[in-house]
């Protein structure tokens, strides 16, 4: 089909949208407080619905007093009674599908129930939304005459009392539309395999001979899948595989700590990056234009959105707002109601705003991801952006890492011990210590006031992994995949002293 049929198309696709689009951007609050009543309104007979009279709430200041945030812990009783094929209980139309959470490291799973109104309004609304946007912003697009290669995470469907569960992009890969199916690579059996090493060859042996115009996944796993596509093939880069490869749709880790990793593998000026924000519990946010950081906040997915700001969260003066009570450039944490069943829940993400009108966001990164035993409120995206410029100015390249606190002890002060796997070690590793935390101060003014003459916080330190570390301890805890991620921050040192553990080689110290 000539590419000018198929952008024409892409283009209708689009002029259907756009008003719809523009009716949030110009209305944003008055089309989040509509959406909120016809949640309410939709739940009345539900369980949750009569326990909290839905049908009495006829505003946002009713919902608000009436229905408490929640964690999955406190939602887990009544998604389990869903679970175990009880209907009507958080959302008026049956749940078949649950997403199994793969964004946390601990054992313990998270069932996100999934309705049909998710599966078309929110997931699928957004994919077309996503490309739609894409080729508005490049007219000149063939990314539609090729496929697009997909790596969603390592996963099966499972049966449990007439519903069913996995990886969220196993769920969408199983419901997807003939015609994604059709532009998309590896084919669908491929695609759900649960065997991450089995998986990443029989990848390999299907899209080398494919026409890939774009690919989608996290940078991560992917830039994994894509050194192993360039060893096996004996490319050099892979616009040698892949001559007309033009976008890369990227979501769930900050990409700035992999960019001059990608460069190196996709040496092409105008190659174009693409950020997402999803989550088993929706799709929030869509980078809107091309070479930019900041995400336009969806508000016609079925989503009503609240913040916490961090600055009281946790604590006994903790409040949330509604979005058009936000600030710029404040870390919030996100607070959703959905068109599954999720009830003023907590998400576990930060975000901020950087404008008002439209909102846009960027991830700043997780409530339980961060540290803040000094009074630092160090945020995952202080540490990523760290990292990208000691690793800019060392010519140097990071696989993973992670931080936790040094206690104070005594009279001892307390620091940050991190420990870095290298792809590229730096030649000078005092230098790259000292970019590391000078960027940190220079990011972040509480970081930098308790490091000031070493007054709380001593000198970071240095920890060298040994190849492949982050991926045996993913291994061991049956995490490998694309959507599993090494936790980047935390208050307690568990994880830490995990991976000190199953060092077994060198173990440079600073």
């Amino acid at each position: 089909m000539p590419i000018a049929v198929i952008n024409s198309f892409a283009s209708w696709v689009l002029k259907q949208r756009i008003h719809q689009i523009e009716l949030f951007l110009k209305y944003p609050n008055e089309v989040q407080e509509e959406l909120l009543m016809n949640l309410i309104k939709a739940a009345e007979k539900t369980v949750i619905g009569q326990q909290y009279d839905y049908e009495s709430i006829n505003s946002y200041a009713a919902f608000a007093e009436r229905v408490p945030v929640s964690t999955y812990e406190e939602l887990q009783p009544l998604i389990e009674r869903t679970r175990q094929g009880e209907q009507n209980v958080l959302w008026e139309t049956p749940i078949k599908w649950f997403a199994k959470s793969s964004g946390t490291t601990n054992a313990k799973s998270k069932f996100i129930p999934v309705s049909p109104e998710a599966l078309e309004d929110c997931h699928y609304k957004a994919g077309k939304d996503l490309l739609c946007m894409y080729l508005n912003n490049n007219e000149n697009s063939e990314m539609f005459l090729g496929k697009s290669l997909r790596l969603g995470g390592s996963a099966q469907i499972y049966e449990n009392n007439n519903t069913s569960f996995g990886d969220l992009s196993a769920i969408l890969i199983e419901n997807m539309p003939l015609w994604a199916d059709f532009s998309s690579t590896p084919n669908k059996d491929i695609s759900l395999m649960s065997d991450w090493e089995t998986k990443i060859p029989a990848i390999i042996n299907e899209v080398k001979n494919e026409n890939v115009t774009s690919f989608a996944g996290v940078p991560s796993w992917l830039l994994v899948l894509m050194n192993k596509l360039l060893e096996e093939t004996g490319k050099g880069n892979l616009l040698e595989l892949w001559p007309n490869l033009e976008v890369y749709f990227h979501g769930g880790v900050n990409f700035e700590p992999y960019r001059e990793q990608y460069k190196k593998i996709l040496p092409k000026k105008d190659f174009k990056y693409y950020e997402i924000y999803n989550a088993s519990e929706g799709f929030f946010a869509i980078q809107d234009l091309n070479y930019s950081s900041d995400l336009l906040l969806m508000l016609d997915y079925g989503i009503f959105y609240e913040f916490i700001p961090m600055d009281t969260f946790g604590t006994p003066s903790q409040k949330t707002i509604r979005l058009s009570d936000v600030e710029l450039f404040k870390n919030y944490a996100i607070v959703i109601t959905t068109n599954s069943g999720l009830w003023r829940y907590m998400i576990g993400d930060t975000v901020r705003f950087t404008t008002l009108s439209p909102y846009k966001i960027r991830v700043t990164g997780r409530t339980k991801h961060h540290i803040n035993v000094f009074g630092e409120e160090l945020m995952v995206e202080n540490t990523d952006q760290a990292i990208a410029k000691a690793c800019q100015i060392t010519a140097t390249e990071v696989v993973d890492y992670t931080v936790a606190p040094v206690f104070m002890k005594d009279k001892e002060k307390g620091a940050h011990e991190w420990i870095i796997e290298f792809k590229k070690n730096p030649i000078d590793i005092e230098t790259f210590q000292k970019v590391l935390d000078e960027t940190l101060q220079s990011l972040n003014s509480d970081y930098e006031a308790k490091r000031h003459n070493n007054m709380t916080l001593n000198p970071l330190l240095l920890n060298i992994a040994r190849p492949n570390l982050f991926y045996d301890w993913l291994k061991e805890k049956g995490k490998l995949g694309g959507q599993h991620k090494i936790p980047r921050l935390s208050n307690e040192r568990d994880y830490l002293e995990q991976l000190k553990n199953m060092q077994t080689s060198y173990n440079c110290s600073i």
